[in-house]
């Protein structure tokens, strides 16, 4: 009975536009030509000109907090700040998705002190890790089937010792549905 009071709202973000995609064979220099003359813009399908985009984000009520004290993996296996995005496309009585999460890496981390950057510490072993990061990675897996880890931790500067551990947990679970990637994207800055 107290459906009535209960008002469902999700922390996130909602974004649904339409868009159309028009093309023409002509070259960009005679498009912006001030001797051509304008054209009807065509379509790639006259049919259904355009197609919905919508872009959803939600963000866990687990963990949340400001980034720098909010950090790692808790006993049940949620993670510090994680966000599942999905991306919808409608287009020709069809709609696509493909889904995104994110969140702080599941080991036990944190990051003492309120000057920019500062150094990430264990907290935990990795003994201790295990059954938390299984937890964590089994929810997932139940949600999605399968997953593509991208690690973006800086793998040689301060955040090594993170990175590591992370590998070292993914190695350990051993598991055939997850797929482990590192990027260092401060490398290709």
């Amino acid at each position: 009975e107290v459906d009535f009071w209960i008002i469902p709202i999700i922390q996130g973000f909602v974004q649904i536009e339409e868009l159309v995609v028009n093309y023409s064979e002509s070259s960009d220099d005679d498009k912006s030509s001030p001797e051509t003359p304008p054209q009807e813009p065509s379509c790639v399908d006259d049919i259904h000109p355009s197609f919905l985009v919508a872009l959803i984000s939600r963000r866990s009520r687990h963990r949340a907090g400001m980034r720098y004290k909010r950090r790692g993996v808790d006993k049940n296996g949620n993670v510090a700040n994680y966000v599942e995005t999905e991306q919808l496309i409608h287009v020709h009585n069809h709609t696509l998705s493909y889904i995104q999460t994110r969140g702080s890496v599941p080991v036990f981390w944190s990051q003492v002190g309120y000057r920019y950057n500062p150094r990430p510490r264990l907290d935990k072993s990795e003994n201790e890790t295990v059954s938390c990061f299984r937890a964590h990675f089994e929810e997932q897996l139940k949600n999605y089937k399968k997953q593509v880890i991208i690690n973006l931790v800086d793998q040689t500067g301060r955040e090594k010792i993170i990175g590591d551990a992370y590998l070292k947990q993914v190695l350990l679970y051993n598991n055939a549905n997850l797929t482990y990637v590192s990027f260092d994207f401060h490398e290709h800055w």
